[in-house]
């Protein structure tokens, strides 16, 4: 079948194509993915002492993986829009099958950095999944589709931190990663046969998709708006969870780096309401979700300002955290990707890379402010973050464009 039959298929069968199989097995393939990502975090100082190199150096595994998921979002993420999305999420995932086992028999930290780079490079299946379910989905039910895979994509990160910790401590660090290869190929044969086949809405090159990115910015004020308050969302999220090991190894919990991998438990119990910010983004609008979600992050802050240095106030900030950004990052992509068909995987692929940089300026700050201001520097980080998101949310034009798109 060529490109011209796939295309005529897709119109007259695309919006029949996803049904409630099919998301979850988006949402887990979404999580499953994603969670290559994050198995690291946990294991620096047992790849320290494995290659017998320092900490810090060890912490380079943490950056190659991010520095190439960063690159990956933005080279393959655009080619969604032109070449067969099936395809390319099965590529993607036979890279990461074959970066997995590298990084798994790597003798060497120089050939396990480039084992991590190659992970990140090609864990984007996520962000190729989500604008792929929304072609495939009805407008009205957007919002729900990409909530409910975003859940999984959450739980991921979450749990990922959980297991990779557990088989560090009770295993060899490396199993991890034979496990990841052996999930990589499962999701391949699931794949190949659950998804549809599917081109993208563009007739643009390659290069010129690449080129186009940055015009894409000053088209759409609403990519701009979500982009940035994307970035200061995975901020928030990223400071918190970069101190809560300080935290908690300090003279207030006395507690492990293994405790605050447990955290990502409670965490979940926000991922799972997601969907229903999803439903919520659907009725109301995704803008309103938005805001509402902001004043949750901030309501995280404030339980954890005023209460951080006890159990039950951990546990609250990290239920409300994880809903406020979860939802938000819903109603943010759900935003996005009612701007353009032919434009939707580039789209994807902007409001992401300001996503992870976030993440990792969050990273940077988390530490900085624990290691100068204590805790409460911390709180500051985040409540200067979400006051940085709401003024953007207040004074954003982009909703004219919504309300314009919503009357035809």
């Amino acid at each position: 079948m060529n490109r011209v039959e796939y295309k005529q298929e897709s119109k007259m069968a695309g919006k029949d194509s996803l049904n409630k199989s099919l998301i979850l097995i988006m949402s887990i393939a979404s999580g499953l993915t994603v969670a290559n990502l994050y198995y690291v975090q946990p294991l620096l100082a047992e790849i320290a002492a494995y290659f017998h190199i320092g900490l810090g150096y060890s912490g380079l595994m943490a950056t190659f993986t991010q520095v190439g998921d960063a690159l990956g979002l933005l080279l393959i993420l655009p080619m969604a829009d032109i070449w067969e999305k099936r395809k390319l999420i099965l590529t993607m995932l036979s890279g990461a099958f074959i970066f997995l086992l590298i990084l798994f028999f790597s003798p060497t930290m120089s050939i396990a950095l480039f084992a991590s780079f190659g992970i990140g490079f090609c864990s984007v299946v996520p962000q190729l999944i989500i604008p792929f379910a929304v072609q495939l989905s009805s407008p009205k039910e957007r919002g729900k589709v990409i909530g409910s895979i975003m859940s999984g994509l959450l739980i991921g990160i979450l749990l990922s931190r959980v297991v990779s910790g557990f088989i560090g401590k009770y295993m060899v660090w490396k199993n991890i990663y034979a496990i990841a290869a052996c999930c990589m190929l499962l999701l391949w044969l699931v794949l190949r046969f659950a998804l549809p086949q599917r081109y993208g809405d563009s007739n643009i090159k390659y290069t010129e998709s690449l080129k186009s990115m940055s015009s894409l910015l000053k088209q759409f004020p609403v990519l701009r708006e979500s982009s940035i308050i994307g970035f200061m969302g995975m901020l928030a999220f990223s400071a918190f969870w970069t101190a809560l090991t300080f935290l908690l190894q300090s003279s207030n919990y006395h507690m492990g780096a293994d405790v605050a991998g447990l955290f990502g438990l409670v965490g979940v119990v926000g991922a799972l309401f997601s969907p229903l910010a999803g439903k919520l983004s659907d009725k109301r609008g995704p803008r309103f979700t938005v805001g509402i979600n902001i004043v949750v992050i901030i309501a995280a802050y404030v339980v954890f300002a005023f209460w951080g240095f006890k159990v039950s106030g951990l546990i609250i900030g990290v239920i409300l955290l994880d809903l406020g950004i979860q939802s938000c990052n819903v109603s943010n992509q759900t935003r996005i990707h009612q701007l353009s068909d032919e434009a939707r995987s580039r789209v994807t692929s902007i409001y992401m890379v300001f996503y992870l940089l976030g993440g990792s300026l969050g990273s940077l700050l988390g530490a900085l402010s624990f290691q100068h201001f204590g805790w409460i520097g911390v709180c500051f980080v985040g409540f200067l973050s979400q006051f940085i998101a709401g003024t953007v949310h207040i004074r954003g034009s982009g909703h004219l464009l919504e309300i314009q798109m919503s009357r035809h």
